[in-house]
């Protein structure tokens, strides 16, 4: 392991983590810090995913972020009307963002406040409940505090696991949130109660600041691990080969 990993970086490999054994199926991170992280697990664990160049093809190489001229290995040509067909085949897993997250995953990033009139107005549904009633869901939330994890959001963009187990069994066989990762730790659902779990604190963060981050009630598993530190090799690819540039910082500036 390397000892002078950055915050970005552990969150990054955390990110990664979470497309082991997904296998032949397509990685959709959205944002630089997730698609740093689904490029990181293409080159090291799961070769067999396929990525975009979050423009229009499939590329079989390791693409530098923010970089438009980088050298492409073309595999397919995939517009993104193509996208919606991976979409409903269920065979996608996406990295979203949330302004708001609640105990049982429902997520906002639609509005704030009243959504008849809303205080801030957002980015809308989006394609969020197609997601998460199709495809494996996880989330990037840059700053974990009591204003994005909250015990009620505004708007359901995302529907979360209550509200999905009032649907068919289909949609239930097919919803499944598998990770969040923040700046202060990586979080889950449990099995039985289908609640937000804590899995792991990041290095120098306390359970105690992510429970008072947190604005509901936190399942506590008896072990709550440290998240790992990323491999010197990752480090060596994340730093020299997908963000040489270091984008990756943008979203930490401040933290």
């Amino acid at each position: 392991m390397a000892d002078d990993a950055t915050l970005d970086e552990i969150c990054i490999t955390a990110i990664a983590d979470g497309f082991r054994g997904d296998g032949e199926i397509l990685c959709n991170p959205i944002g630089n810090v997730p698609v740093i992280a689904g490029r990181l697990a293409k080159a090291t664990f799961e070769s067999a995913m396929v990525m975009t160049d979050t423009v229009s093809v499939l590329a079989a190489n390791t693409i530098p972020v923010g970089d438009p001229d980088a050298e492409r290995l073309v595999e397919a040509w995939m517009p993104y009307r193509d996208l919606f067909d991976i979409v409903w085949s269920g065979r996608r897993h996406i990295v979203m963002g949330a302004s708001q997250i609640d105990p049982y995953g429902n997520q906002n990033f639609a509005a704030i406040g009243d959504w008849k009139k809303p205080k801030a107005q957002l980015l809308g549904l989006r394609g969020a409940p197609g997601n998460l009633v199709n495809n494996t869901t996880s989330y990037w939330i840059p700053n974990h505090s009591t204003r994005s994890f909250v015990e009620k959001v505004d708007v359901v963009s995302g529907p979360g696991y209550d509200r999905v187990s009032e649907l068919s069994g289909w949609i239930q066989s097919n919803h499944e949130i598998r990770q969040i990762v923040s700046n202060l730790g990586v979080l889950n659902f449990s099995n039985q109660e289908k609640r937000m779990q804590l899995v792991s604190c990041h290095p120098n963060v306390t359970v105690e600041e992510i429970i008072a981050a947190t604005g509901f009630e936190l399942l506590l598993p008896d072990e709550i691990k440290e998240t790992r530190i990323p491999t010197k090799e990752e480090l060596k690819l994340i730093r020299e080969v997908i963000d040489p540039h270091g984008l990756r910082k943008a979203e930490f500036a401040k933290k």
